[in-house]
């Protein structure tokens, strides 16, 4: 706990007397910094590199690195670590209990649905409505009643995308503020982070101010988020055509990061794998049915007692067994 006792002192002194600076950083982080490309002056993105929560992400990542006395590069795998499970596997549990119960709640809905398809035939024949009529009833009926069974049962879709609502501006912020201290971006009050980052990396990425020329981080972080999306599809064999679209755009967006991420500097590369690393194992946790009944998580229809074990066997059927 002293670590973290320790990080608190820190937060209360000047952002600047906290930094451990060597003689003559500022000619050496000033010329570093021009070499470096910068955004340009204006527009969303100067400020929201200057907004309170990027100063906030920056602050905290001072506080991590200073408090735990770790190497920058291990802070940066520490906080995507901690953000990830103390933030968002949270989240990703209260998302798997609210599409549990949807989940459960299919075959209610589609009973429901038969029942008033007949009655709406029924009153389209006493009538005399058109079908365009019949189908305006059906479809405002069922609308409300299923508004209902999502009220009685706690679990609007809805509910289940918080875990994007709060992940996505995190992992915004992080990043920009992690880009902030590697460029020493001229209004960022970690200036002085440059110095220590330009030799707080380790093996090949040794220097996190500048990306990495190898690839290795780049290609990592885009096969990890390929593996991600591959097990997401593998839940089902059989994807309806807009989950394949879906499927499609993601795996797209990942193959797309890998040239994205080997134009950032080493820092932000880094954190993209450490978080995207948890993501995945986060993923195959929740895929536990111990786990599962930890989180209080509803059993469905679709729930297996050996999820790792159908993972190989779905990947290993789609991908080798191919006619």
């Amino acid at each position: 706990m002293w670590c973290w006792r320790r990080a608190g002192q820190e937060l209360q002194r000047p952002l600047r007397e906290r930094l451990l600076l060597s003689p003559g950083w500022g000619s050496r982080a000033g010329a570093a910094a021009s070499s470096l490309p910068s955004a340009s002056p204006g527009g969303l993105y100067d400020a929201l590199a200057e907004s309170a929560p990027v100063h906030w992400a920056e602050s905290g990542l001072v506080a991590l690195q200073a408090g735990t006395g770790l190497p920058w590069w291990l802070s940066i795998v520490c906080a995507g670590a901690a953000l990830r499970t103390g933030l968002t596997l949270p989240l990703a549990a209260h998302q798997g209990h609210i599409l549990a119960k949807l989940e459960n709640l299919q075959p209610e809905i589609e009973n429901l649905a038969k029942r008033l398809r007949y009655e709406v035939s029924i009153r389209e024949k006493q009538l005399g409505w058109s079908e365009k009529v019949a189908r305006f009833h059906f479809r405002k009926n069922m609308g409300r009643i299923v508004s209902e069974l999502y009220i009685r049962d706690n679990c609007h879709p809805f509910k289940a995308s918080l875990l994007m609502w709060i992940q996505i501006p995190v992992w915004v912020f992080v990043s920009i503020a992690l880009r902030n201290c590697s460029v020493g971006a001229a209004d960022s009050e970690v200036l002085a982070v440059q110095e220590q980052l330009s030799t707080g990396g380790t093996l090949w990425f040794t220097d996190l101010t500048v990306p990495d020329t190898t690839w290795i981080l780049p290609v990592s972080l885009g096969l990890l988020n390929l593996l991600i999306v591959e097990i997401f599809a593998l839940r089902k064999l059989e994807l309806s055509r807009f989950q394949k679209y879906v499927t499609y755009f993601i795996r797209g967006l990942s193959i797309l990061m890998i040239p994205i991420a080997a134009t950032v500097p080493s820092s932000m590369a880094l954190y993209w794998l450490s978080s995207s690393f948890m993501g995945l194992s986060h993923n195959l946790l929740l895929r536990s049915p111990t786990f599962r009944r930890l989180c209080h998580i509803p059993r469905t229809k679709s729930d297996s007692d050996t999820p790792y074990r159908d993972i190989v066997s779905a990947f290993y059927t789609k991908y080798f067994l191919k006619k």
